[in-house]
């Protein structure tokens, strides 16, 4: 027996990703649009910290705040990578590199004409 109001798409290969929130396969969704093209608001400054915690003791480098649309932003994560010589990725707004290249990033961001600042120890 089906319980009213608890209807929808449970498990299917057929169109690939669904979106969780319109229950649209992901390349025909019409929230995505609008939720990516809306810049995250911040307060203008990118701070640029590093983290050791959850990756089994090595160091990332993690850009958080600049503000600039998906793409836009895997753009510069990726420029940002290639400058530093190493891998990372690009995960809910927030830039990752791999290793401690703290000084570097700052450099960087500071000559594209970002607000920066060092955040953590």
């Amino acid at each position: 027996m089906r319980k009213p109001g608890s209807g929808g798409l449970v498990y299917s290969t057929d169109s690939g990703r669904m979106c969780p929130v319109c229950r649209q396969p992901v390349a025909a969704c019409s929230c995505a649009a609008t939720a990516a093209a809306a810049v995250p608001k911040g307060d203008g400054t990118v701070r640029v910290s590093r983290e050791t915690s959850g990756r089994g003791g090595k160091a990332v480098t993690v850009v958080r705040g600049v503000p600039l649309d998906a793409a836009a932003l895997a753009t510069l994560g990726k420029r940002l990578r290639s400058a530093c010589g190493s891998g990372g990725t690009v995960k809910d707004g927030v830039i990752e590199v791999q290793g401690d290249h703290v000084v570097k990033l700052l450099d960087l961001l500071r000559g594209d004409g970002y607000t920066v600042k060092r955040s953590g120890g």
